[in-house]
C-alpha cells in the first residue's frame, strides 16, 4: 500500500469534523478538519490528504439491505466491523462497528446465520426494532432496510467521494481496537503516527485512543477508516 499523501487544501470551518481522543485517561477534543484544538486551548493546523481504504461491498441479501461490511458471531449476539455505505440503514439507525446485535424485529439472534435469515425475510422498507449492546449497555433503535438498487446508489456515491485518510498520517495497520482502562468503552489506539505528518504536527501522539469522530462513537479501526473519508470528502 503506498504511503499516505498530503496536500495543502484546508476544510472550511463549516465542514470540520471533530475527533475525540483519550490520552492518559484524559479526553481531548480535536477538530480534525483544519484546526486541532487541545484541552489547553491551543490550536494547530492539519492538512487534508488522500485515503486509500479497502473496497467493501454491502451485504446483498435476497430482499433487504442492512448496510454493514459483514456480520460475525460473537459472545452475546452478532457484531460487525463498520457501517457501509454511509447513509445505509445501519448508519441511519445510529449503529456503529463493534455494536452487538441481540434482537432483530422481536427475534433473538445468537449467530450471524440467524440474523441474515431474519433480514432476508424482512420486506424492504419495513421498520424493525433492533436491540444491541454498546459499551456494556443495552440500546434500542429502529432500522428500515432498503433495496439492493438503493444500496447500489449509495455505494456509487461513496465510491466517488474525495478520499482523505492522509489527514491523520497513519496507515491502516497502525491502529488497533483496545479496551480503555477503568471504563466500559472500546476505542481505536494509534500505534504509529508518521513523523512530521499532519497528525504529528497537530500534536496527535502514538498511543492516543480515538473514541469519537464527528460525534460518531468509534469502537473499531474499520469504523474510523470508513468515517474519515466521508467527512473529509464532502464538497
Amino acid at each position: 500500500m503506498p504511503p499516505p499523501r498530503t496536500h495543502n487544501s484546508i476544510l472550511p470551518t463549516s465542514r470540520r469534523p471533530q475527533l475525540r481522543l483519550l490520552r492518559h485517561h484524559r479526553v481531548i477534543l480535536l477538530d480534525a478538519g483544519a484546526a486541532v484544538f487541545f484541552a489547553s486551548g491551543g490550536a494547530m493546523s492539519i492538512l487534508k490528504g488522500p485515503h486509500r481504504g479497502r473496497a467493501t461491498t454491502p451485504i446483498f441479501l435476497d430482499r433487504s439491505i442492512f448496510g454493514v461490511d459483514g456480520f460475525k458471531t460473537t459472545e452475546g449476539g452478532v457484531t460487525f466491523e463498520d457501517v457501509e455505505p454511509p447513509g445505509a440503514p445501519a448508519d441511519k439507525a445510529g449503529l456503529v462497528g463493534g455494536d452487538i446485535i441481540t434482537t432483530f424485529d422481536g427475534r433473538a439472534v445468537r449467530k450471524e446465520s440467524e440474523l441474515m435469515d431474519l433480514i432476508r425475510q424482512t420486506p424492504t422498507g419495513k421498520p424493525v426494532e433492533v436491540i444491541y449492546l454498546r459499551d456494556g449497555e443495552i440500546k434500542k433503535t429502529q432500522l428500515t432496510t432498503i433495496s439492493s438498487q438503493e444500496s447500489n446508489q449509495l455505494e456509487r456515491a461513496y465510491g466517488n467521494r474525495a478520499e482523505g485518510q492522509g489527514i491523520f498520517g497513519y496507515n491502516n495497520g497502525d491502529s488497533k481496537r483496545v479496551f480503555v482502562p477503568t471504563s466500559k468503552i472500546f476505542g481505536v489506539r494509534l500505534d504509529r503516527v508518521d513523523q512530521n505528518g499532519p497528525a504529528d504536527l497537530a500534536g496527535i501522539k502514538k498511543g492516543d485512543i480515538v473514541i469519537e469522530f464527528d460525534k460518531t462513537p468509534i469502537r473499531t479501526s474499520d469504523e474510523l477508516l470508513s468515517r474519515i473519508p466521508v467527512k473529509l470528502g464532502k464538497r
